[in-house]
């Protein structure tokens, strides 16, 4: 089977507003000043704890709260219908053209597998993923190989293409093995030329010509 698995928030979906709205309410509920989108967005790609544990620490909580900061923060989100989180253009025409081409599609996200399946459906998008893995579904997170390497499993192995838009997701792929395309629009921290990547594109439309090549080469 020929895999192509997606990282979600940064890839697929622009969903640092609703993270942020996420955010800005738990901090009201803790009487704290609110954050602007651009720290938030900063803060973003390892994981809901540690996005939590960044917040905190930039408004200078008491770390020991932490526990219970991100299990406030999880139901927040969760209870949230995804009102300002937007399809990155021509994302699902991408989807639609490697579905009908017979590629396997799984997410692997270091979103909790809850929120990740939450926003898929939210977007419309779950129909077109059979293998969701998201950061509590193993002990170990990205860029650790193991959520990677059990989508790629539910996928039923073989050769695989990881695309995502981080420096988490790259060393991801490389930890993993895997090819990695990456999409330049979303939430990396640094320039492209300084991320790993075997493909990089900044339009869905040519996510499928690089699919062909990848497999095909």
């Amino acid at each position: 089977m020929k895999a192509v698995v997606f990282d979600l928030d940064g890839t697929l979906v622009d969903s640092v507003p609703d993270i942020h709205l996420a955010v800005n309410r738990m901090l009201a509920d803790e009487g704290q000043e609110a954050l602007d989108i651009a720290t938030v967005t900063s803060f973003v790609g390892n994981g809901l704890p540690k996005l939590a544990e960044r917040v905190m620490d930039h408004r200078g909580m008491d770390l020991a709260d932490h526990a219970r900061i991100t299990a406030d923060l999880l139901t927040i989100y969760q209870t949230t219908p995804a009102k300002l989180a937007q399809p990155y253009p021509g994302m699902e025409e991408a989807l639609k053209s490697l579905q009908g081409a017979g590629y396997a599609m799984g997410v692997c996200s270091n979103k909790p597998h809850g929120p990740a399946v939450h926003l898929l459906c939210e977007m419309g998008l779950d129909g077109y993923f059979t293998t969701v893995i998201g950061g509590d579904s193993l002990p170990t997170r990205k860029p650790a190989p193991e959520m990677l390497q059990a989508t790629l499993a539910g996928l039923g192995g073989g050769a695989a293409l990881y695309v995502g838009d981080s420096e988490v997701d790259a060393e991801t792929a490389v930890n993993a093995g895997v090819g990695f395309a990456l999409f330049t629009r979303g939430y990396r921290k640094r320039p492209v030329a300084e991320i790993a990547h075997d493909y990089a594109f900044d339009e869905f439309c040519h996510l499928p010509d690089i699919v062909r090549a990848h497999f095909a080469g």
